[in-house]
């Protein structure tokens, strides 16, 4: 069938050419401009189809990016930033003074973590049995490198020991090369896209923060007394004018705007900044973190705000603090010091306002911070190279009621509310073994953190906070090492919502004056 009708092809083909060449010239010409007339009249048919085709796909690609993740609103705003390499993407904001991340879809099954986060391996460092230190302790580490650049251009020891306020060795950055001054101010690690900080900072605390993170160095200073580890201390160049210091001593120490260098294993003050402005607390002193080309280790050190209102006294004093026992603290729990009208004089209540013991109490469980409420380690097991243990002071269990407490810090001119300075936090505490003497005898919570912390929003701030600080969130593996630490302290949170509803606690509104 299929050979017949081929040979049938070939016959007529063979015809019509035949025909072809017999007739005349111009019937020739003919057929030849119908058949190019023909195949013009298609051509231009399929030209026409394929454009309008191309506009309908056009059409359908645009409508389809517009129901994508940025949506373009009636202006035509566009999505300020996604950070590709962090996984955390930015929406547009329905608000203009917060910075949005988006979240992923909640975990069906959440992260588990045995003992929360194994500590990273670090090598042990001599302490100072000085019970009552009140710097932090293991500064001195990987900041000695650095400061034996700033002892070979100082005067010999001998020249400032004989001071009877505070040793100190002060070095100008400006002796050393340009170049390597200005390094650390070229880019900000400040990261805020949106027209304002998340609203739980303040104006100030964005000005202090960028200061920390961005100022150029002028001058560096070791601060020391005694035996006591050193404090590094540096003078950005934002200066204040002497006649504006309320505290004209401190020029020797800072003249003008100041941050304390931290060891790199105190990266915990950074966190705890963010937990407190987030939880609406207000009490830690700004703090973020940096890396500092001069002292060669390559890592981020975490770096506070000076405040020297904090040593109304002199630094040799020491900071203004509150010396009370455990049995003291519960009495003027009981008391309710300070909380309508004065106690009376021979109540043994401290000059600490009611509310500040419930704030501290509900941030050091968070964070379990025990160097305050418990520097003995009497609420909980604690392991062989924890400092209570390496002191001995773990020993003064035996008689609780004589235990003191340690960094109970306020400002010279504010006597009532507590400062959280020291904020050593643990994200490694099993959640068998979480110390609960730090909510002994408190029976209210400040209603604006709880409140936080029943929302499920906890998160979402931390992150929003947290991104802010562009070194600090690098330095903890991104995104990913973040929302470990967000899981710890969510985890507690939990525990803690639980005890309130179990010992009835009240929550309530604290405005302590």
């Amino acid at each position: 069938m299929g050979k017949s009708r081929f040979l049938w092809l070939c016959f007529t083909f063979l015809k019509l050419t035949s025909n072809f060449r017999r007739s005349s010239l111009s019937r020739r010409s003919l057929i030849i401009a119908t058949v190019c007339v023909i195949y013009l009249f298609f051509v231009v048919l399929q030209v026409g189809h394929t454009e309008q085709h191309g506009d309908r796909r056009t059409d359908k690609d645009k409508s389809r990016h517009s129901r994508g993740l940025y949506n373009v609103d009636i202006n035509g705003a566009l999505p300020d930033f996604a950070d590709l390499h962090t996984g955390a993407s930015f929406g547009v904001p329905t608000r203009s003074n917060v910075v949005y991340i988006t979240l992923k879809t909640k975990r069906l099954k959440p992260v588990h973590i045995r003992g929360t986060i194994r500590p990273k391996l670090r090598r042990k460092v001599r302490r100072n049995k000085t019970a009552n230190s009140y710097f932090t302790q293991n500064k001195v580490g990987t900041l000695e490198r650095g400061a034996g650049q700033i002892r070979n251009n100082i005067a010999p020891r001998s020249s400032w020991k004989n001071s009877r306020d505070i040793d100190y060795k002060s070095l100008d950055l400006r002796q050393k090369s340009h170049e390597d001054a200005e390094t650390d101010s070229r880019i900000s690690s400040i990261r805020i896209y949106s027209q304002m900080a998340p609203p739980w900072f303040s104006a100030q605390d964005v000005k202090t923060m960028r200061f920390l993170a961005d100022a150029k160095i002028l001058r560096m200073k070791e601060v020391s007394q005694g035996d006591i580890p050193s404090l590094f201390i540096f003078e950005g160049e934002t200066g204040v004018s002497p006649a504006n210091e309320k505290h004209t001593k401190w020029n020797s120490v800072c003249g003008g705007q100041c941050g304390v260098i931290h060891s790199p294993v105190d990266n915990a003050e950074v966190f705890a900044f963010h937990l407190d402005r987030v939880l609406g607390l207000n009490r830690t002193l700004p703090a973020v973190s940096r890396k500092f080309s001069f002292l060669h280790d390559g890592q981020s050190h975490p770096v506070v705000s000076w405040d020297s209102s904090l040593y109304p006294e002199g630094l040799a004093a020491g900071w203004a603090s509150v010396r009370l026992t455990w049995r003291q603290y519960q009495s003027s729990l009981k008391l309710r010091c300070w909380h309508k009208n004065n106690p009376k004089p021979d109540s043994g209540c401290s000059t600490i306002h009611h509310y500040e013991w419930s704030i501290l109490a509900l941030f050091d469980f968070l964070l379990q911070i025990h160097n305050r409420l418990d520097q003995s380690c009497c609420g909980f097991r604690p392991r062989r190279e924890d400092t209570c243990v390496e002191l001995g002071l773990h020993a003064q269990c035996l008689d609780q009621d004589h235990i003191e407490l340690a960094n109970i810090v306020h400002r010279g001119h504010d006597p009532r509310h507590l400062v959280f300075t020291n904020n050593k936090g643990f994200f490694d505490r099993n959640e068998d073994n979480l110390d609960f003497r730090l909510l002994e005898g408190i029976k209210e919570l400040p209603e604006q953190a709880v409140s936080v912390l029943r929302s499920r929003k906890l998160r979402e701030k931390l992150l929003q906070s947290l991104f802010l600080d562009q070194t600090y969130w690098e330095s903890q593996g991104g995104r990913q090492g973040i929302e470990k630490l967000i899981d710890v302290i969510e985890k507690r949170s939990e525990v803690l919502l639980t005890y309130i509803n179990a010992h009835g606690i009240k929550v309530i509104t604290m405005n302590a004056q």
